[in-house]
């Protein structure tokens, strides 16, 4: 079964390989204090991780900056906490398709959305989330560091020891934006 599983992410790879040729879109390195809007993408499979998630949204949101996290559960039914949240949308197993690519008209709005800055959450590299990582119209793309950043949907990549903590790298996703101020943003462009 996980042979046949493989098969259909591959062709889901593949899928994605052929927008990404399609795609027009050119990074732009914005000073942390222009910050408006960030979009988060996470792997909701560990309800354990909401609670920090939850608290960095607070801060982000105590100064002002929106922040809409669109999250994949893996299973059929949202655990009660992630449920009547309105800055948390999440994707289930029936709302992607037969190559793991997402359906749910949420995701289109989320794709189309020109966050200041996407923050990927998916430290196990669940395909969903990876396909909207790489499909976002997001400003700048922030993600963990792994072995091919060639192909990397990234422009800004945090390298961590395993195990990862979601408060950690959220620690660092922070203090590496607030490296980027205004002028090194001009010349960067």
């Amino acid at each position: 079964m996980e042979l046949f599983r493989n098969l259909r992410i591959r062709v889901g790879r593949s899928m994605l390989s052929g927008k990404i040729s399609k795609m027009t879109r050119k990074p732009q390195y914005i000073s942390y204090c222009n910050i408006k809007r960030i979009g988060v993408v996470w792997d909701a499979s560990r309800p354990e991780e909401f609670a920090a998630l939850s608290k960095f949204r607070q801060k982000m949101s105590e100064q002002n900056i929106d922040v809409q996290i669109l999250g994949y559960y893996p299973g059929k039914k949202l655990p009660d906490q992630y449920t009547a949240k309105q800055f948390l949308n999440c994707l289930k197993r029936d709302e992607i398709d037969f190559f793991y690519r997402p359906l749910a008209p949420l995701t289109n709005d989320f794709l189309r959305t020109r966050f200041d800055v996407l923050i990927d959450i998916n430290f196990r590299k669940q395909f969903p989330l990876v396909y909207i990582s790489t499909l976002s119209a997001a400003s700048l793309k922030v993600g963990l560091a792994d072995s091919k950043p060639e192909s990397s949907p990234f422009e800004m990549m945090i390298s961590l020891k395993n195990p990862v903590k979601i408060e950690q790298y959220l620690e660092h996703v922070l203090f590496y934006l607030e490296m980027i101020n205004s002028e090194s943003a001009k010349q960067a462009v």
